[in-house]
């Protein structure tokens, strides 16, 4: 048996007009059209969310190069332009 939560929601006039009319075009209704749009959101954050974190590893010998100071924007500017 299928059981199915009752709730309401608060859309903007534009939004909803235009998921009735979507519903309208395809012959469904809005609850349907509303319904596969939040799955399809779902899906998407769950694909995100699953994600490993991007990361990047470091190469060669590692530390940073004399003269550089992270904290200091122009310093770095002048060690990454060779002067």
């Amino acid at each position: 048996m299928l059981f199915c939560m009752r709730t309401t929601l608060h859309l903007p006039d534009e939004l909803y007009r235009e998921v009735k009319a979507a519903a309208a075009r395809s012959g469904r209704t809005v609850t349907s059209v509303v319904e596969d749009a939040l799955r399809a959101e779902l899906e998407r954050f769950r694909a995100t969310a699953e994600r490993p974190p991007f990361r990047i590893d470091a190469v060669g010998s590692g530390g940073l190069l004399p003269g550089v100071d992270l904290d200091d924007s122009a310093a770095l500017l002048d060690v990454l332009e060779g002067r």
